[in-house]
């Protein structure tokens, strides 16, 4: 796995077409396409990311459902959870209701242009019947922790924090394989978890809200293009907030390349574990949920 796809457009060649969006990348898989990025998933890729495996040693990256039942963010439906008693059985069934933070193509829109991935409009999606979804193993390189000390920049939660991610990998020795799953940490829940009730519903309610998050900038933009097919982290809204350009992070990602965006993954004893082992490459299998038709799963 050396080298970038030969048929990958270079990152100033986007957009591809004329009139199209800022950095939008439509039609590169076809105009009906679906993946997006993950296209970039060969079946060599996979196959090369299963000697990943050393150990069997297993971690969860999931967060509860219920982390943030107590608060409201961007006005989302919070988690709730319904037991069902099925007497005089001796029978239990449960409902559920929540949002998910695994962005998809359908989720968020280039705002000026009012467009989904490949040209969708509202009006497609909620008119449509189709049933395609996306299903990719997704394998992450490095965790990234201690990026923002790098840089001499002090975690406080709820400040806008721009992580330069870009600017630090780029300027280092790291090499990656092409086109993998990209996971980064900011400590987002463990900081999240330390607030109290009052502060909660302080954060809940800025308007616009201030979110730690990744740089918004062509090169974090062109790092993410020539490396990787999909993006997650721990924090609320991978990217930092609120915007401080005419163009945001996830109208790129998710509108113009297909690149799908993960939120809320709960890296923490993931990170323990890679500073355990002091190796920071492994399998992960990662499986969306199977909606037809679903925005953010």
């Amino acid at each position: 796995m050396t080298g970038r796809p030969a048929n990958l457009p270079k990152f100033t060649d986007v957009p591809l077409n004329k009139g199209d969006p800022p950095f939008s990348a439509w039609g590169l898989y076809g105009k009906d396409d679906q993946l997006g990025c993950l296209n970039r998933q060969t079946d060599t890729i996979v196959v090369e990311a299963v000697k990943e495996i050393k150990t069997g040693v297993r971690v969860s990256l999931n967060w509860p459902l219920d982390a943030q039942s107590k608060v409201h963010f961007f006005s989302r439906q919070v988690f709730h959870k319904q037991i069902i008693d099925k007497s005089p059985r001796t029978v239990n069934d449960d409902f559920w209701t929540f949002n998910t933070q695994r962005d998809g193509l359908r989720h968020f829109g280039y705002q000026k242009e009012k467009r989904f991935y490949n040209g969708v409009t509202m009006e497609d999606i909620h008119r449509s019947k189709d049933t395609e979804i996306f299903k990719r193993t997704s394998i992450p390189l490095k965790y990234l922790q201690g990026v923002a000390e790098s840089q001499g920049t002090e975690i406080n939660f709820g400040d806008i924090l721009i992580i330069r991610v870009g600017r630090t990998m780029l300027s280092s020795s790291l090499h990656f394989p092409p086109m993998l799953y990209r996971f980064m940490t900011l400590g987002y829940m463990k900081a999240f978890n330390q607030l109290s009730m009052d502060e909660l519903e302080k954060l809940a309610k800025q308007n616009p809200s201030n979110l730690i998050g990744v740089e918004r900038s062509e090169e974090v933009l062109e790092w993410i293009w020539e490396n990787f097919s999909a993006v997650a982290g721990d924090h609320l809204a991978f990217e930092a907030y609120p915007p401080p350009k005419d163009w945001s992070m996830h109208g790129v990602l998710l509108a113009g390349w297909g690149c799908p965006i993960g939120e809320l993954f709960d890296l923490d004893k993931l990170a323990e574990e890679c500073e355990r082992q002091n190796r920071w490459s492994f399998l992960v299998s990662s499986e969306m949920c199977n909606v037809p038709g679903g925005v953010a799963r």
